[in-house]
């Protein structure tokens, strides 16, 4: 076990054209490192996919869908104000980050449109604002024409392009309400996912709505005192009854990105050595030391230094296989972050 690890040992350098702008087209042709955990590393592309699975194996997979989650506005001063829904805490109350927050005061409204306005309700927890949403017609049909797809800020575009909108989503996105893609799913197409199943390969869903605190900078120098944001997750009875099956008959449990890590095992039965159904809020924080249980090889893409990502990577194969791996991909020329290449742990 690693003991009292620091921020500084999740750190490397990367320059800034290594920084995926777009997506590859078709999606499966990304690139694919496979990383085994005692150091060996391999190079392929995406639609090779498949191949390293096995029968009997579950890949389970994160269906939320991203909304357009970034609304521009302006209060009554003209002054712009820029809207990021996190989650809502009711109705029409949604938990907000507001852009220059110091402006943005209880009382306050926001005028994003004619057919759409917020009234700042009060100051919520680390610095974000609750706001009553005040519209004509449906809230989510509203965001859908003046929202905008909240993009990471390392993609630099002044604005989002009109192709974002169905790219930064999975294929299998279905479950609206998170401001952020699960990214390793961004790789699969419709005729991967055919191949996967003729495999003899079960795909279980999950959903957890990914909010904008799983990529938050870690601002501790000791990474345990770290907290999560909360994020929203529903896991069936279906899906968990074919996970604890695969198990029992000795199939490996896949999961696609981390939020479907941090999901498994947030439902994890240490009693009954399974995992279990429901819908609830996590705020699992994996770092390494970490023993996990319900999953045991990962398809995951390049995170960011420091960050709570590439912690729970490095818990997950070791923190210096991991690091070796990203001096690997750079090397070779990988495409890191959100639009980036991949790797599958295994």
């Amino acid at each position: 076990m690693e003991a009292r690890l620091r921020l500084s040992d999740f750190d490397y350098h990367l320059q800034q054209e290594r920084i995926a702008q777009h997506p590859v087209e078709p999606r499966d042709s990304s690139r694919l490192m496979l990383v085994s955990r005692d150091g060996r590393f391999e190079h392929r592309r995406f639609h090779d996919f498949p191949s390293f699975l096995n029968p009997g194996d579950v890949l389970v997979l994160n269906d939320t869908r991203v909304i357009p989650a970034r609304l521009i506005g302006h209060r009554s001063s003209g002054a712009k104000i820029e809207v990021l829904l996190v989650h809502p805490l009711s109705e029409n109350i949604w938990r907000c980050m507001v852009n220059p927050g110091r402006k943005v005061r209880p009382g306050d409204t926001i005028v994003f449109s004619d057919e759409l306005s917020g009234e700042v309700v009060k100051r919520t927890e680390g610095g974000t604002r609750a706001i009553r949403f005040i519209h004509e017609g449906e809230l989510e049909e509203l965001l859908q024409h003046t929202g905008q797809t909240p993009l990471p800020p390392y993609i630099r575009r002044k604005e989002p392009e009109e192709g974002d909108r169905e790219r930064y989503q999975t294929v299998y996105a279905e479950k609206a309400g998170a401001v952020a893609a699960p990214t390793a799913g961004l790789h699969f197409t419709e005729e991967v996912l055919g191949r996967i199943r003729s495999h003899g390969i079960d795909i279980a869903r999950l959903t957890l709505h990914v909010g904008p605190g799983t990529f938050q900078p870690v601002k501790v120098d000791e990474i345990d005192k770290h907290r999560m944001d909360s994020e929203w997750y529903e896991v069936s009875d279906e899906a968990a009854m074919m996970i604890n099956a695969a198990r029992s008959a000795g199939g490996r449990i896949i999961a696609v990105g981390t939020t479907a890590v941090r999901t498994l095992e947030t439902v994890w039965d240490n009693n009954t050595g399974s995992v279990g159904h429901g819908t609830g809020w996590t705020n699992l924080f994996i770092r390494p030391g970490y023993k996990f249980r319900a999953v045991d090889a990962l398809l995951t893409n390049f995170h960011l230094p420091r960050s709570t990502l590439l912690m729970l990577v490095c818990a997950f194969a070791g923190r210096e296989t991991i690091l070796s791996a990203y001096e690997e991909a750079k090397r070779e020329g990988y495409r890191f972050y959100s639009y980036g290449d991949c790797m599958f742990i295994h």
